[in-house]
């Protein structure tokens, strides 16, 4: 029986990931124009991970704008839920289970989230964000803080993931791992999860794959 429910945010709770896709595109165009897959790279990297990996040395000077154009970003960003999601929590509220939301997002950009929904952090017992980390996705030391918050055991716990790097971290961390094909498709992803769906709207299929477990 599955005790601990683990989401990431973007492109699992909210549909945000072509959004960000398209702002870390620019960036990468402006900057990077070497890496051609710069948007798809970064994903589930905490913004200080990006930093050091891609914008240090020459071109450190750029930090500060790529930081204002984020923030400018995220702060006129709509947050619009995955389909089905809220149905999806609702269902879990009811379950009595473990609930976490676990994301590479920090403080600030938290803030802008519960701005445009008021009660989101009462969907989960839990929120780390970026700050409670020591390494970022794909290390599982995010998702197996997660559980040592609950005094639970990895196999006990699923995952809800949708990046490259947020799967790899959900199977080294040895949960059970839903994949969300909102970002990559699914047979990419394939390799990375034990079950893949596309949103939340066929909950009963995903509610009867969830008591297998």
């Amino acid at each position: 029986m599955i005790k601990g429910y683990f989401f990431d945010l973007d492109g699992v709770v909210f549909n945000t990931e072509p959004l960000y896709t398209r702002y870390w595109s620019q960036v990468g165009e402006r900057l990077q124009p070497q890496i051609p897959d710069f948007a798809l790279r970064i994903k589930g990297q905490t913004l200080p991970q990006i930093f050091d990996a891609y914008f240090s040395g020459a071109l450190a000077g750029e930090q500060e704008s790529i930081i204002r154009g984020l923030d400018d970003f995220e702060a006129h960003m709509d947050f619009e839920y995955v389909p089905g999601f809220l149905d999806f929590a609702s269902w879990l509220k009811g379950q009595h289970v473990a609930t976490a939301l676990v994301t590479s997002s920090n403080h600030k950009k938290m803030e802008n989230v519960y701005r445009c929904h008021p009660g989101f952090q009462e969907m989960f017992e839990e929120i780390l964000t970026a700050e409670d980390f020591a390494a970022s996705k794909p290390s599982p030391d995010c998702y197996l803080k997660a559980a040592k918050r609950f005094g639970l055991s990895p196999d006990d716990c699923v995952g809800f993931e949708d990046s490259f790097n947020g799967l790899k971290s959900l199977k080294a961390a040895h949960m059970k791992v839903v994949g969300l094909a909102t970002t990559n498709s699914p047979e990419s992803i394939s390799a990375l999860a034990d079950f893949i769906i596309k949103d939340y709207t066929n909950l009963d299929v995903l509610i009867s794959r969830l008591r297998k477990w």
